[in-house]
């Protein structure tokens, strides 16, 4: 059941014995409509698959998302998926740092990218939107500072001719959704070691290991 929780959970997460928490931003389309596909779905899906490997209940409301909050060990840890539509997330995501006053260098956005290979991750400190909506989106509600991370999820690219909206939109086959799923639980891990190494160390080892998928991946393709 979910309620909205404004007042508690800053208090529980903004006070000088706890550490400022991160916001874990996964990007997506709300409704049984877009569940499963491409475009809409992979940041909730790594949200979701965070949240439950940790014992974190995505169950209050908060500027316009679905909000969970837990510890990871010691370190606080917010989970958002935005209910605004996927080019609108930056009217979620930007109060939401704003209100627990957090610094771009706690705020990571999950996002799916055509760039990258299907289920193949990326972990990086900062960047630009590269024609995703919803990362233009979260970056003009952020005063326009693209210094934050993201964690892109390689969805592939459409095959021959086909309409890029039209493949976003469709949902995964077997093998897809089978690449999608262990990039989920690779994604886990590395979230977990980001909140125990910090940001700078674990994007070195863990984009490296990506970029040996990588090359799998196209070798199995060619």
């Amino acid at each position: 059941m979910l309620q909205i929780s404004r007042r508690l959970s800053r208090r529980c997460f903004c006070t000088a014995a706890v550490p400022r928490p991160w916001l874990f931003v996964g990007l997506g389309n709300p409704g049984d409509k877009y569940k499963g596909t491409r475009h809409n779905q992979v940041g909730f899906e790594m949200i979701d698959a965070f949240a439950e490997s940790q014992g974190i209940s995505m169950n209050m409301v908060h500027c316009k998302a679905i909000v969970g909050q837990g510890f990871v060990n010691d370190a606080p840890v917010l989970l958002a998926k935005p209910q605004t539509y996927m080019n609108l997330s930056g009217e979620s995501a930007g109060p939401l740092a704003a209100y627990y006053k957090l610094p771009l260098n706690r705020i990571i956005v999950f996002h799916d990218d055509m760039g990258l290979p299907c289920g193949v991750l990326r972990l990086h400190q900062n960047g630009g939107h590269g024609g995703h909506n919803g990362l233009k989106s979260v970056t003009y509600h952020l005063r326009r500072n693209r210094e934050f991370a993201r964690l892109r999820i390689g969805i592939g690219r459409p095959p021959g001719q086909m309409d890029p909206k039209a493949f976003l939109l469709q949902k995964f086959n077997a093998t897809a959704r089978e690449r999608i799923d262990t990039a989920l639980r690779e994604g886990v891990g590395v979230l977990k070691l980001l909140l125990s190494k910090g940001l700078t160390e674990s994007a070195r080892h863990f984009n490296t290991e990506q970029k040996y998928k990588h090359i799998r991946l196209q070798t199995m393709q060619a």
